[in-house]
């Protein structure tokens, strides 16, 4: 694996036009969006640099080469073969999502979520008025698990949809194939679609194995719609462009009349710059993570040091640590009291649905002296 990525000072990171940079007061140390403080690789400056330089910037249409790099980097890394023209361009997995179930579903279909997760999920079914059902996952100390009994009820209760976070934001958890297969069938006994959100599986840690949903089993293939991007596991968030895919031939079909549309609204720029990332950067990646791998450990050893009192999540995956501060001084939305007193913003856990009291999300992919000094300013308030 590659060395760890060089992150600029924290002076250098203010010039930066991001709403993590621009959504706080210049004396707060902003750690809760999900951006990282890393350079961007070179193959995806080098590719967005060339159409600016030919001066294309037209509306984005026909771009196979984004479906056949997705499907060159999923076949290196999980040994998954898709079938590049099953693959659909969009603008992001929300817009994705919320298209998708707008044209499947109807008015109050009910969607499952396995809280704590993801706040846009609540966020995307309220804007087309469909009903969300919470299947929290049980929580043993710092570990979680998925609560079978709990999802079946809702299943057999008339869900019509299920969105899983794989892997799981905000506890980096990785699904094993087991669990995956446990709901496929589920999902297969109830009539349930599989909306498996997987934006972030390009960033699982060394010596973990990510497992793409719809790959466990032929039940998942016919029931599992894919998406994701490269905006989280590359820093292209602001690039607008997502993809999504299903396997199942009818399914397939019913979306059909999305393409266009939603196509239309990505960008050209930003399907240019996730070719490169897809096809050129795994090098870059390998960095990435490893620097996550250093920044994770280095949060628990400052954490165990000067917050005794405090419990994180042990993440596989990505750079968030979701952080439980119920045995502190502070309140049901620590969040709101940290940005107050110690000037540290952090995601407020209460948006993450069922279990987010008293918990809030850090973003760790950020410099060694900003995270220190994060903890530094925290510690008095617990």
């Amino acid at each position: 694996m590659s060395g760890s990525l060089p992150i600029e000072p924290l002076g250098k990171l203010r010039q930066r036009k991001s709403t993590k940079w621009r959504e706080y007061d210049a004396d707060v140390l902003p750690l809760p969006v999900a951006e990282m403080d890393y350079p961007i690789a070179e193959p995806i400056i080098e590719a967005v640099t060339e159409m600016m330089r030919r001066s294309d910037t037209g509306y984005l249409g026909k771009f196979p080469e984004l479906g056949e790099a997705f499907a060159g980097f999923a076949l290196r890394r999980w040994n998954w073969r898709v079938n590049p023209e099953s693959i659909r361009i969009t603008t992001d997995v929300g817009v994705a999502t919320i298209e998708i179930l707008r044209t499947l579903g109807s008015t109050g279909d009910r969607v499952v979520v396995m809280p704590p997760v993801y706040p846009a999920f609540y966020n995307w079914t309220k804007e087309i008025h469909l009903t969300m059902v919470e299947a929290p996952l049980l929580k043993d100390g710092v570990s979680y698990s998925i609560d079978f009994a709990a999802l079946e009820r809702e299943f057999a209760a008339g869900a019509k949809f299920f969105i899983i976070s794989n892997p799981h934001n905000p506890l980096g958890l990785i699904f094993t194939p087991t669990d995956l297969k446990s709901i496929a069938s589920l999902a297969e006994k109830y009539n349930v679609t599989i909306l498996s959100d997987e934006i972030h599986a390009p960033l699982t840690y060394s010596g973990n194995m990510f497992t793409p949903f719809a790959s466990v089993s032929e039940e998942a293939k016919e029931r599992v719609i894919t998406l994701t991007s490269a905006s989280k596991s590359w820093n292209l968030a602001g690039l607008k462009c997502s993809v999504f895919f299903t396997e199942n031939k009818e399914l397939h079909e019913k979306l059909e009349p999305l393409v266009k549309g939603i196509r239309s609204r990505a960008s050209l720029i930003g399907a240019a710059g996730h070719v490169a990332a897809f096809s050129q950067a795994d090098d870059w990646l390998d960095s990435a993570i490893a620097t996550m791998e250093a920044s994770n450990r280095l949060l628990h050893a400052l954490v165990e040091k000067k917050w005794p009192n405090v419990k994180l999540s042990n993440p596989k995956n990505s750079y968030l640590s979701w952080i439980d501060f119920s045995q502190t001084k502070l309140g049901e939305d620590p969040a709101i009291e940290l940005l107050e007193k110690a000037r540290v913003a952090l995601s407020s856990g209460i948006p993450f649905g069922a279990g987010g009291k008293h918990h809030a999300r850090l973003n760790f992919a950020t410099s060694d002296e900003i995270l220190e000094a994060a903890i530094d300013r925290i510690s008095p308030w617990l």
